[in-house]
């Protein structure tokens, strides 16, 4: 497998995490900022409706084979998201 390793930075409005990869074999996303990230497997998150409350400082891995896009909001803008995804 591939590791390719991204950077995003927060905001208060959504943004694409990780774009739809019909390679992708899994992912993490590390919070490295001091607020909350909400986390959604659409094209749109919001505080509201998301699929994981990212803590900050915290991960979350997938070995799933989700491929569609993965994008986020933070709770207010401090930080950056460190992504991970491993293709074949």
């Amino acid at each position: 497998a591939i590791a390719t390793q991204t950077s995003v930075t927060s905001s208060a409005s959504t943004v694409v995490l990780l774009a739809a990869n019909a390679n992708r074999e899994g992912y993490t996303i590390f919070n490295d900022s001091t607020q909350i990230l909400y986390v959604s497997m659409a094209a749109t998150a919001t505080t509201s409706s998301y699929a994981v409350k990212l803590f900050p400082n915290s991960c979350l891995s997938s070995e799933l084979n989700y491929t569609g896009v993965i994008s986020g909001i933070w709770a207010a803008a401090n930080g950056a998201a460190k992504l991970v995804e491993y293709s074949g």
